[in-house]
C-alpha cells in the first residue's frame, strides 16, 4: 500500500506578503499567527505582511514566521478532514515545524523556541564573519574534501546535502570564498553565495547549541503522534530525550536531506506533500527520486486539490 509523507521547508522560503491569499480564504491562518505573536510579544503577522524584507530576513524573525505559516496550513488541512500522513520531516528549521505538527511542541512553545534559536545563532557569529554558499554540479564527496583542503585553520564544511550535486557549504566568510573558488576549479557548475547572515549547521554554531540545549530543557515536549524523520541521523526517534538531543546536534551538524527522501522512499512513501510557503522541497524531491510524486500546499487552490485527491 502506498504511503504519504508531509515535509516542511526551512529558511529561504519567506517573502513579504506570504500567506495573504490563504488568510483571506481561511480565518484560522491569522488565528495561528495571533497565537505565535502572543508567545513572542510582537505582531508576527504584521512583519510577514508589511516587512520590511530586511526585518523578515533576520533569522530570529524568519524562523517563527516560516514555522507559523507551515503550521497554520497544516492545521487548516487537518480541519478540512485531510488524512494524517504516514511520516513527516522538515528541512533544518522545518524539523521544528514537523515536530510541532506531530504534537511534540505547542505552536506557542515552538515559536518561542525557534525565535530564541535564531537569536542564539546570530549572536554566535558576528554579522559578516560567516557565510554560506550553494555548490552546484560537483559530487558531494569532492565538496567535502575540498572544504577540508582550503580550511587553513578556519571553519568551512558541507552542511546541507539537498540533492545529488547540490550541496550548501558554511563557515568563516573567507574560507567559504576559498571553497567556492576551489569547487569551481574542480568542475562545479556554480558556486553561489547565499543571502544569509548566519553560517548554519557548521561547528561555528557550537556556542549557540549550548544555549539552545538550555532552552529545550525548559520547553515542554510530548512524544510524536506521527513518525518524524530527523535531519542529523536520518532516523525516527520517538522518545523526548532523543528528540531533544538530535535537535541540539542538528544546529552544528549537516542536514542530510537527500538521505531523508531516500529513507522515505525505502519506507514505501510514493507521495510527498510540501506544506508551507514556496516549493523548494518539491523541486529537490524530483531531483532525488523521480519515482516519488510530489505537490506543494501553499495556496487555497493547492490545498483544495490535495484534499480532493
Amino acid at each position: 500500500m502506498s504511503k504519504t509523507a508531509f515535509v516542511f521547508p526551512g529558511q529561504g522560503s519567506q517573502t513579504v506578503g506570504m500567506m495573504s491569499d490563504m488568510a483571506e480564504a481561511y480565518p484560522s491562518i491569522q488565528e495561528s499567527f495571533a497565537e505565535a505573536s502572543d508567545a513572542l510579544g510582537f505582531d508576527l503577522w504584521k512583519v510577514v505582511q508589511e516587512g520590511p524584507l530586511e526585518e523578515l530576513n533576520k533569522t530570529s524573525i524568519t524562523q517563527p514566521a516560516l514555522l507559523t505559516a507551515s503550521v497554520a496550513i497544516w492545521r487548516e488541512y487537518c480541519a478540512q478532514g485531510g488524512a494524517a500522513p504516514d511520516f513527516i520531516a522538515g528541512h533544518s528549521l522545518g524539523e521544528y515545524t514537523a515536530l510541532t505538527c506531530a504534537g511534540v511542541f505547542t505552536l506557542a512553545d515552538a515559536a518561542s523556541l525557534v525565535h530564541a534559536r535564531g537569536t542564539y545563532m546570530q549572536q554566535a557569529v558576528p554579522e559578516g564573519a560567516g557565510s554560506m554558499a550553494a555548490i552546484i554540479g560537483l559530487d558531494d564527496d569532492k565538496v567535502v574534501e575540498l572544504c577540508e583542503e582550503v580550511a587553513e585553520g578556519q571553519v568551512v564544511s558541507a552542511v546541507n546535502f539537498n540533492s545529488p550535486g547540490q550541496v550548501v557549504i558554511a563557515g568563516h566568510a573567507e574560507a567559504v570564498d576559498r571553497a567556492i573558488k576551489g569547487c569551481k576549479a574542480k568542475g562545479a557548475r556554480m558556486g553561489m553565495p547565499l543571502p544569509v547572515s548566519v553560517p548554519c549547521h557548521c561547528s561555528l554554531m557550537q556556542d549557540a547549541a549550548g544555549q539552545l540545549a538550555d532552552k529545550l530543557n525548559a520547553t515542554p515536549m510530548n512524544s510524536p503522534v506521527i513518525p518524524v524523520i530527523n535531519n542529523v541521523d536520518v532516523a525516527i526517534v520517538s522518545d523526548v530525550d532523543g528528540i531533544r538531543d538530535a535537535l541540539i546536534r542538528q544546529l552544528y551538524g549537516p542536514v542530510r536531506w537527500t538521505e531523508t527522501i531516500q529513507k522515505l522512499a525505502s519506507e514505501g512513501v510514493t507521495n510527498i506533500i510540501e506544506c508551507g510557503p514556496g516549493k523548494v522541497l518539491s523541486g529537490l524531491t524530483k531531483r532525488i527520486d523521480k519515482s516519488i510524486g510530489g505537490t506543494a500546499i501553499n495556496t487555497p487552490d493547492s490545498l483544495t486539490a490535495v484534499l480532493n485527491k
